[in-house]
């Protein structure tokens, strides 16, 4: 614990970051509503990129755009100290759905942070760094980053995110993206149909046998997706066709077992008609989450403090739902909260989510998440030697 720390006084200093938070505010809800007003999709969130440098920038802190290379990733810093604090940014949304789960509010609430901590920066002896962290929703993006050296060193990671309630442990799956494709031979499906090859029929196919498959899979599994491209019309045989989908387990060494049985099925569709597949990773795979549990046990107390109410009914699975975070908590110690913004019946990837991520109880929980994460990262100082 710092010195500063110890003559300022401890509740003085979490006090102090309620205040800046709150000052802050109409702020943070500004940038948060014309985030969600403009949803852009993974690696294209320019425009919420470059308001988000903007935003940084005019609390203080020194920024670097297009941060390793990355167009639409930053680092914003502040203060020089020997605890280094990473605090996660991410905005891009979901394809039809805007921001059906709530990056815009992720955002927001890390801004919120270091409104909060950049003033106290030097007081605290801390280092805050703000990563802007595209293409979470299935692009990897904080995986491409750490494969170029971001969050190397950092005391904890922090960021906060949506869903119908609060819950505080991120127990996410991991999770394997990929895109399928299946090549055949076009023709006449009324007059020469014995010409053809069938990329269609290989989907159908593979899909059969997915579903076969899951009376053999652990509880723990999941295995979704969608066909992208069918064909083009009903009367000729399509000789492409292609589709996304994912796998999903409790641990990278299952996710391995299991994906491999997985293309075994996207395979056979291929044996079965004679097309040709190609299955090709989007992403990195996406670990589970190891949670810092001194660092969580603040971010409770803070939470509870303020008010909020952990969920314990099962009414959300959102602590499920799998993060490129995950692979960050296996470098450095981190922590993924989840907070609710009263959403129910209405959950994450629902058009009526996207329209719960603005408002009274999203403007609440983006308040109370930043504080509470401030707060713990002044916990976490008072208890580092």
């Amino acid at each position: 614990m710092s010195d500063v720390v110890a003559a300022t006084g401890h509740a003085a200093l979490k006090e102090r970051v309620r205040e800046l938070v709150d000052a802050d505010l109409p702020r943070l809800v500004a940038l948060s509503e014309a985030l969600h007003a403009e949803p852009e999709t993974a690696w294209n969130e320019h425009r919420s990129a470059a308001r988000l440098c903007e935003s940084l920038a005019s609390r203080g802190l020194t920024v670097t755009p297009a941060y390793l290379g990355f167009e639409t990733a930053f680092l914003a810093t502040a203060g020089s100290g020997p605890v280094r604090i990473g605090v996660c940014a991410e905005y891009d949304a979901l394809p039809g759905l805007g921001h059906a789960c709530g990056h815009n509010l992720i955002a927001a609430i890390a801004v919120g942070v270091a409104s909060a901590l950049a003033p106290l920066a030097d007081e605290l002896g801390i280092t805050v760094e703000v990563y802007g962290t595209p293409a979470e929703e299935g692009g990897g993006g904080k995986i491409e980053l750490l494969d170029r050296g971001a969050f190397a060193g950092l005391d904890l990671a922090v960021m906060a995110h949506p869903g119908p309630v609060d819950v505080a442990e991120a127990r996410p799956f991991a999770v394997a993206h990929s895109h399928i494709q299946y090549e055949g031979t076009a023709a006449h499906a009324g007059a020469y149909p014995e010409k053809g090859v069938n990329a269609n029929d290989a989907f159908v196919v593979a899909q059969v046998a997915i579903g076969l498959l899951r009376q053999q899979l652990p509880h723990s599994v999941r295995v979704h997706g969608i066909q992208t491209v069918g064909g083009q019309a009903p009367n000729a045989i399509p000789d492409r066709t292609e589709g996304r989908w994912y796998v999903r387990a409790e641990t990278l060494e299952e996710l391995g077992r299991v994906e491999e049985k997985v293309n075994r099925c996207f395979e056979a569709g291929a044996l079965a008609t004679g097309t040709a597949v190609t299955i090709t990773a989007e992403s990195k795979p996406y670990s589970e989450f190891r949670n810092d549990e001194r660092a969580l046990g603040f971010y409770r107390a803070n939470a509870t403090a303020l008010g909020r109410v952990f969920d314990s009914s099962g009414a959300s699975a959102m602590n499920r739902a799998s993060t490129d975070m995950g692979n960050v908590s296996h470098v450095v110690p981190a922590i993924h909260p989840y907070v609710g913004i009263n959403s129910l019946p209405a959950t994450n990837h629902q058009p009526e989510f996207a329209a719960a991520c603005v408002g009274p109880d999203a403007e609440k929980a983006l308040r109370d998440a930043a504080v509470a994460l401030a707060q713990t990262v002044v916990d976490v100082v008072q208890h580092t030697t």
